[in-house]
């Protein structure tokens, strides 16, 4: 594993107590960071804490509350110090059905945590941020918000909608050494499978040119790049995890 320094830097990973951000966590941890984990099942933030170690914290928010997400991350910076750190991991597949045949209120559940709880968390980290002249953020999208998957509209529209996002940030807060990128994952073995069908996980993996699914720690390596002082110049940009089904 390479060495990525961290030290004295303070991370926020939302949806942290698991998957992703899980691995994320454990990574930013091994590079020196302090690390505050934000999800809304409290159990298995406790379960995540106890396994991180003695520098990982948590806090209990629904990441679509913009007045909790003021709240906790005030309660970090008082805490544990300024955050220097955002990594976006939260976020739900929804279910399977055609566009034609999608229930209005999965679409709003779908849209409302992957893209604006996206967007509110980015809006409350942001300003102290500016203020002190840095940081690096992480939005995790998905190879679905460049390709589309077919019955998975609103989770496919969402990822579009935070890689647009992560652009336009990205140029917005360029001049005061905020780094805003993005990854696009390909399906990871994580919970996230089991709100899919049999049918559509092997729909996915088939269009995987390396012939399996995604590691979490593969992921989490590129994270501790992006997050790092070495990413000095690359901004609002996307950067591919998908085993070569998208190259673009």
């Amino acid at each position: 594993m390479n060495k990525i320094d961290l030290a004295n830097q303070v991370a926020v990973i939302t949806g942290g107590a698991q998957g992703l951000g899980f691995a994320i966590a454990q990574r930013l941890l091994a590079s020196g960071a302090k690390v505050s984990l934000w999800d809304m099942n409290a159990d298995a933030l406790a379960a995540a804490v106890t396994a991180l170690g003695g520098n990982a914290s948590s806090k209990v928010v629904d990441i679509t509350d913009f007045n909790g997400l003021k709240r906790v991350h005030a309660e970090v910076e008082a805490e544990q110090g300024p955050v220097s750190i955002l990594v976006n991991s939260a976020g739900i597949a929804g279910k399977n059905a055609t566009l034609e045949d999608y229930d209005l209120d999965e679409w709003r559940k779908v849209v409302a945590i992957n893209l604006d709880g996206t967007f509110y968390v980015n809006k409350v980290v942001i300003p102290s941020m500016k203020a002190r002249n840095y940081g690096r953020i992480v939005n995790i999208s998905s190879v679905a918000g460049k390709e589309g998957n077919p019955n998975l509209s609103a989770y496919s529209a969402a990822k579009a909608g935070v890689i647009g996002l992560t652009k336009s940030l990205g140029k917005e807060l360029a001049k005061y050494d905020i780094a805003v990128n993005a990854i696009t994952p390909a399906t990871a073995k994580t919970r996230i499978l089991e709100t899919l069908t049999e049918e559509f996980i092997n729909y996915m993996l088939v269009r995987i040119p390396r012939g399996r699914f995604l590691e979490v720690d593969e992921a989490a390596s590129m994270v501790a790049w992006l997050v790092s002082k070495e990413n000095s110049f690359t901004t609002a940009s996307v950067f591919d995890l998908s085993g070569g089904r998208t190259t673009y």
